[in-house]
């Protein structure tokens, strides 16, 4: 027996609107564990990306081996990350979560510390001499004219975290990659495209509000531009 014409699901087909439609929910749970997963990750790095970055900027020493021990991190191949991790997390989204993370961690802290490294030296001058003290200062002078630098690395973080969410289908908690994974296991063509296009989707909207987000943190660089 043939599928009948109007089956797209029957006949395997790579672009399948029937499959949108008989497996909305599922998608909707990958994608939300998707977006849980990549937001986790970036907002625990960025915690701990910015006081690391804060300590190699004020003391210089700090500075080699953070950003030592966070390259030697990103060096990793996340399978093998993921494995390493598996003795302490287990089978579980923290496994997932713990290895994005460490995988952030670079490009946070080296952003971050690039930008405070770009505050003119008169800048911090003058502020001293209006009295602003190490905590003001780095609140509302070093920290604001950072930012740029900062939200470049946020930027970058996000998007690889979105596509290394992926990878955690190896231990069940993937997102979208769970569908990746079982489609490229069964050959279910409209699975394995609708939830590859829908991580690109994901990527490309987190930079675009990402980036929106940082236009509306830092006017002066439009103006600068302008």
């Amino acid at each position: 027996m043939t599928a009948p014409p109007d089956d797209c699901l029957a006949r395997n087909e790579w672009i399948c609107g029937e499959y949108l439609s008989t497996r909305r929910e599922i998608l909707v749970d990958a994608v939300l564990q998707h977006l849980e997963l990549t937001a986790v990750s970036v907002l625990i790095a960025l915690v701990i990306a910015l006081p690391l970055a804060v300590v190699s900027r004020r003391w210089g020493l700090a500075a080699g081996p953070v950003l030592a021990l966070t390259t030697v991190l990103y060096t990793i191949p996340s399978l093998a990350m993921f494995s390493l991790l598996l003795p302490v997390y287990g089978l579980s989204s923290t496994l997932v979560v713990a290895g994005l993370v460490l995988y952030s961690l670079t490009l946070l802290v080296r952003n971050i510390l690039a930008g405070l490294r770009a505050v003119p030296e008169d800048t911090r001058q003058a502020a001293r001499g209006m009295g602003y003290g190490p905590i003001r200062l780095l609140l509302t002078v070093e920290l604001p004219l950072a930012l740029p630098a900062a939200m470049a690395g946020l930027r970058i973080a996000t998007v690889s975290a979105v596509s290394l969410v992926t990878v955690g289908a190896i231990v069940g908690f993937g997102g979208l990659g769970n569908l990746i994974y079982s489609g490229m296991n069964t050959y279910f063509k409209a699975q394995v495209l609708t939830a590859s296009v829908l991580c690109v989707v994901i990527a490309v909207l987190a930079d675009l509000l990402l980036l929106g987000v940082q236009r509306l943190l830092t006017p002066w660089t439009r103006a600068a531009r302008a």
